[in-house]
């Protein structure tokens, strides 16, 4: 799953083990990446 980190803003990966930390600044703050999809609702 992607991340990217809030102080240096480089995209994260985390590994399996919960390792919630950035490897390149050492930030513990991580923001989850939306997707890009679009989703389509439908109204009844």
């Amino acid at each position: 799953m992607s991340y990217k980190c809030s102080r240096c803003k480089r995209d994260v990966e985390l590994d399996e083990y919960g390792g919630v930390r950035c490897p390149y600044c050492g930030h513990r703050v991580l923001l989850k990446e939306r997707s890009r999809d679009i989703k389509e609702v439908e109204v009844q």
